[in-house]
């Protein structure tokens, strides 16, 4: 209906013209007293050629639009089927899509080149930047004094740093190495626990793990990332307390609770937004809004889900969702 519209609207001046002819010679053929009979003839006669010739006029109209519309689903691959020019003023209209198209696809392919750049120049810099890493590790080693805890402490944060840049390269990227298998769970979150048990015990942290051995459909090192996150600022933003990591199951999700200061209630809807700090970030000047955005991003490329509840000064409690009903193993 709305097409017809559409050609109605795009034919009105035409059909006012025609009825205006029309009464005129309608008026002109009364002036001159011919038989009435004659004139209804004539009209109803002009009247049956001219509904023809809008309908064919409506039907070409019509398949028109249905070939655009096909053609939006297509557009930034090829404009190829385009309908055929019928007059000048479309084939204009039709030179002018042709040259934006092209300039499009040049800018794609210059933006796609410029991105590719980026990414090896970061991925190159990421590995560079292990090698004085480790060795610093080494020096801290061989030179323990009342400091080293703390340094060792601030130079993991560094570590953890370069790995969320390499993992927001390549999570932009097309490719992202993912390997979806079954996992053992437990040695997941172990793996991760490992990991931070520098400041769990830098902070005086409780831990309260409560993980039975448990198959998980997933990609091992990505969720490790994206748990990392989540262990991450529980460590950052607990100054008592403890942290407690459980699997439940019906349905199976991971949870992450901690008793630190929360988040506040107008902040929630927005926490995985790139870039949010909110106001516990703002406080702490340290925060980039970036670990979060990765985190859903990266549970959302595995096909997770993730859930935040949280109270001001009581703590925040995250749930990972592990069901993967409509996957199935190749």
């Amino acid at each position: 209906m709305a097409v017809l519209f559409s050609y109605l609207k795009r034919h009105i001046k035409f059909a006012l013209l025609y009825f205006l002819y029309a009464l005129i010679f309608i008026v002109v053929f009364s002036l001159y007293g011919l038989p009435i009979e004659a004139v209804s003839y004539g009209f109803v006669l002009s009247v049956f050629f001219t509904v023809i010739f809008f309908s064919y006029g409506f039907t070409r109209y019509y398949k028109t639009h249905q070939q655009l519309e096909i053609l939006k689903a297509q557009v930034t691959l090829s404009i190829d089927t385009l309908p055929d020019a019928k007059d000048l003023l479309v084939k204009d209209y039709q030179l002018l899509i042709e040259t934006l198209f092209d300039k499009y696809h040049a800018l794609e392919t210059d933006s796609d080149f410029k991105r590719m750049a980026q990414i090896d120049y970061y991925t190159l810099w990421v590995h560079q930047i292990k090698t004085p890493i480790s060795a610093m590790y080494l020096l801290l080693e061989s030179n323990q004094n009342e400091n080293t805890l703390s340094l060792k402490s601030e130079l993991f944060k560094i570590e953890q740093y370069v790995e969320m840049v390499l993992h927001y390269q390549r999570l932009e990227s097309e490719t992202t190495d993912l390997k979806i298998q079954n996992y053992d769970l437990e040695s997941i979150v172990k793996s991760v626990i490992r990991k931070y048990r520098t400041l769990f015990i830098e902070k005086g942290i409780r831990l309260n793990l409560n993980i039975a051995p448990q198959q998980v459909l997933t990609d091992e090192k990505w969720l490790s990332f994206a748990l990392e996150q989540i262990v991450s600022n529980a460590i950052k933003y607990t100054h008592q307390g403890e942290i407690s990591i459980a699997c439940l199951s019906d349905p199976l999700r991971l949870v992450i609770s901690d008793t630190g200061i929360g988040i506040q209630e107008e902040d929630l809807p927005r926490i995985f937004e790139k870039g949010f700090t909110g106001f516990n970030g703002r406080m702490n000047r340290k925060s980039t809004g970036i670990g979060l955005y990765l985190c859903k991003q990266t549970l959302k490329m595995l096909g997770h889900d993730i859930d935040v509840v949280s109270q001001l000064e009581q703590g925040t409690t995250v749930a990972i969702g592990l069901d993967r009903p409509n996957i199935t193993l190749e």
